[in-house]
């Protein structure tokens, strides 16, 4: 790419169902420049997340939606290229929200700077990051785990379920991951300590789940819904607890589902088995934030956490990185190399 050249990719239209080329463009045009208290910054990466898929729709939700024509949005690590922004130095290393585009221009606000000493800077974008602290919140919080209890979650290899499995055996709990894959099944148990991996494309999943949780499940950490959640839903026990943060079975569909209404007998096991389940977003509790940063820490320095990240390389390969990990294709989490990493 010309160096006085930068590209994005923007919401071309709503997608219906998985969002094709013709609703997501890739658009070069020329590097933009910074005025007076404004900043240049040049991607290094780009974090994709499952939550993207909500923002290209125009459905009214927890966050603003992105319209026609905007730059897609997301979190980003980038290096300062010119910088008249009190703070900040050309080749400082920042975490910013400046979606999906190859450079972009800033005045500071909610950008932090990186140490690269102190992790590698990709991190800031995963287990150190919104995923990693979601994973810490939600379960923590809402999931309330105890010694000897059993935790589930799904989608156990993606960049939350993972942290969330390692954080239930921290806290002494059996850990249980359900998966789509067979090596997923496999990294979980052998990468990421968990007692217990279970691969949902199986015929005879809901046996196996069953014999992974002996004694039934007390807290399901739900990130997929659909089938999953169905099978999971029997094996609850007594005073279950059930943090929700995400449906990705359920992003791209067009239609309510065909079939029995399954909702009174769901709301029938609230009652009965009196259940909780509680829906959240990271950003409601960042009050716990100098927790996580203190726990994680150290705990990864300990090895009691272990992440895994799928890097895939090229900015014109966002895309489709992006259709793939709406389907599963990754191993951990996914982040697109933008441009040439310094601290390397």
């Amino acid at each position: 790419m010309n160096a006085t050249m930068a590209q994005r990719i923007f919401l071309a239209r709503h997608p219906e169902g998985m969002p094709t080329d013709d609703d997501l463009k890739l658009e070069s045009m020329p590097l933009p420049r910074p005025g007076p208290g404004e900043m240049l910054l040049r991607t290094i990466y780009l974090s994709l997340d499952p939550y993207m898929r909500g923002r290209m729709s125009p459905a009214k939700s927890y966050a603003k939606g992105v319209k026609p024509g905007d730059t897609m949005v997301g979190a980003t690590v980038s290096e300062v290229m010119e910088s008249d922004v009190a703070g900040f130095q050309p080749g400082d290393i920042v975490l910013s929200y400046d979606g999906w585009q190859t450079h972009a221009v800033s005045n500071g606000k909610g950008v932090i700077k990186l140490d690269p000493k102190a992790a590698p800077v990709t991190t800031a974008l995963g287990v150190l990051g919104m995923p990693g602290f979601t994973a810490y919140a939600g379960l923590l919080l809402h999931g309330r785990p105890k010694a000897d209890e059993t935790v589930v979650v799904s989608a156990a290899s993606g960049a939350v379920g993972q942290i969330v499995g390692q954080i239930a055996r921290i806290k002494g709990c059996r850990a249980v991951g359900i998966a789509g894959a067979d090596d997923k099944c496999r990294m979980i148990r052998d990468e990421f300590g968990f007692d217990a991996a279970v691969n949902y494309k199986n015929k005879d999943f809901r046996d196996r789940l069953a014999e992974a949780c002996p004694k039934g499940v007390d807290v399901y950490f739900e990130n997929v819904g659909g089938d999953v959640f169905r099978a999971v839903l029997p094996l609850l026990n007594d005073f279950a607890r059930i943090p929700v943060c995400g449906r990705i079975a359920h992003y791209n569909d067009t239609a309510l589902p065909e079939g029995p209404d399954r909702l009174p007998q769901f709301m029938g096991m609230v009652l009965t088995k009196r259940l909780s389940v509680r829906g959240f977003i990271q950003f409601d509790h960042l009050d716990l934030m100098p927790d996580f940063r203190r726990d994680m820490t150290a705990w990864i320095a300990e090895g009691k956490v272990r992440y895994r990240e799928d890097i895939v390389d090229g900015f014109g390969k966002t895309i489709e990185a992006f259709r793939g990990l709406l389907t599963g294709k990754n191993r951990g989490k996914l982040i697109v190399r933008v441009g040439d990493d310094p601290t390397k």
